[in-house]
């Protein structure tokens, strides 16, 4: 659920100001484990307070739109002056798209303010996230993104027309919201360091199935965390080079109303065969795009994120299923899935598994 704020470079920012944009919130629906819809609520969702003056220079958006953002009085009154002071051939009133962040096309801004009738109290703290921005070395932002606050949460759920969701069950929103975004985001850092460093890296790692993939990448993990506690060289040219520069977050997207092509292949298949690939499909699809570090300089790899619900856990809790793979945009990408894939399907089928403990 890839929903961030990332902190504003504007030095005359308010606590009632929260800067750069979120992804759509994690809905209570499916916090529920309902599967009849996405957590986000819907594009087509009429917003919570509609306006007789919708931005009329906006040709992409109608006030119905989750994007569409409430005019205030004091916006009316500035542009009612704007209006009479500047020529009208020559005055450019600002569309609502373009009042959108353009990293996720959400709302730069959002209140902190309490809304009106709420009787619980929401926290305003924001949480950061270990998700590193691409852009976090320009206009003094910082180096991470950040989640929304429960009070935020709670806004833009009021924003979108859900009036009615329950105010103390924002805080567990905020919070499996959270704990979703963080495992999204260490697998995408898992297919990053098998193959950062090239296709054939790639596939040494890959050979040997996913057990062993993932035990690399932990033990890289930790013996890089133990170099940085001591203070040795840790920009790849120490001892076995292990430290590749970190993967970024670049932008990202909802897609709910998108169904990815596996997702409908797998739909097909629970339709032919429901007692082996039978499931509800996804309710929600996010679209991350995130630099990659190579030895050839960057580059912007797509991830695809499918998220499904399962059935309640034994204790009762809500289970979450996230599907996570770079999207075919590209040859390579292609080629990087079959290895994955196909790397663990040839090590468990000769009887890789059942060697090792003997080697």
């Amino acid at each position: 659920m890839g929903w961030f704020w990332a902190s504003s470079p504007s030095p005359s920012s308010t606590d009632e100001h929260i800067p750069e944009g979120a992804l759509p919130p994690f809905g209570r629906e499916n916090l529920l484990l309902s599967t009849s819809g996405c957590p986000v609520p819907s594009l087509r969702a009429k917003t919570q307070q509609d306006t007789e003056h919708p931005p009329s220079s906006c040709p992409v958006r109608s006030k119905d739109s989750p994007f569409y953002v409430l005019v205030t009085s004091s916006q009316e009154t500035t542009a009612t002056t704007t209006a009479t002071t500047a020529p009208p051939p020559s005055s450019k009133p600002q569309s609502t798209l373009s009042k959108l962040n353009p990293l996720n096309y959400m709302f730069t801004s959002l209140s902190q303010s309490r809304a009106p009738n709420q009787t619980v109290d929401l926290p305003v703290e924001r949480e950061i996230s270990s998700i590193p921005r691409a852009d976090a070395s320009s206009n003094g932002r910082s180096s991470k993104w950040e989640y929304p606050s429960p009070q935020q949460m709670y806004n833009a759920l009021l924003r979108k027309g859900y009036s009615d969701t329950p105010q103390d069950a924002v805080e567990a929103m905020v919070a499996v919201h959270n704990f979703l975004n963080e495992g999204a985001w260490e697998e995408i850092v898992g297919w990053e360091r098998t193959f950062a460093g090239g296709l054939m890296k790639g596939w040494q790692r890959c050979k040997r199935g996913e057990t062993h993939l993932w035990h690399e990448i932990y033990r890289e993990e930790m013996e890089m965390e133990r170099r940085r506690e001591s203070g040795e060289d840790g920009n790849g040219s120490g001892a076995g080079g292990l430290e590749i520069p970190e993967p970024r977050l670049v932008r990202f997207m909802g897609r709910p109303q998108d169904r990815t092509p596996k997702a409908s292949i797998l739909q097909a298949l629970g339709w032919v065969y429901p007692a082996k690939f039978g499931t509800a499909p996804p309710f929600d699809r996010h679209d991350w795009y995130v630099l990659r570090q190579t030895p050839s300089g960057p580059k912007e790899v797509r991830y695809v994120i499918d998220y499904y619900s399962g059935p309640p856990g034994p204790d009762g809790e809500p289970v979450f299923y996230l599907d996570i793979r770079p999207a075919v945009d590209t040859p390579t990408a292609v080629i990087e899935r079959m290895m994955r894939w196909g790397g663990d399907v040839w090590w468990r089928a000769s009887g890789g598994a059942s060697r090792e403990p003997k080697q």
